[in-house]
């Protein structure tokens, strides 16, 4: 298990990002959170397998259909263990 913090530039906000985050987390078994920044990123915390977690990222590349990212900042953190996984509010 590892958890990684995860910050995603470009058009992120306004795109269902947060909720389709959560859809693919769910999907492969992850715990975690992701809130909109006020810079218009997406900061993202999440736990899983290393095998999930690096499914995610790749994912977190692309994004919903019309996000447009520009950028993926990934930081592995101190493993840290979740319920489920939320969206936050800032």
């Amino acid at each position: 298990m590892v958890t990684k913090s995860i910050v995603v530039n470009g058009k992120v906000q306004g795109v269902f990002f947060r909720k389709s985050c959560r859809e693919k987390a769910i999907t492969l078994g992850i715990n975690g959170w992701a809130k909109n920044l006020p810079n218009g990123d997406v900061a993202i915390t999440a736990t899983g397998n290393a095998t999930a977690i690096r499914d995610f990222i790749l994912w977190c590349h692309r994004g919903p259909a019309n996000a447009v990212v520009t950028q993926v900042m990934v930081t592995e953190v101190a493993l840290t263990f979740f319920i489920d996984f939320t969206i936050e509010r800032f």
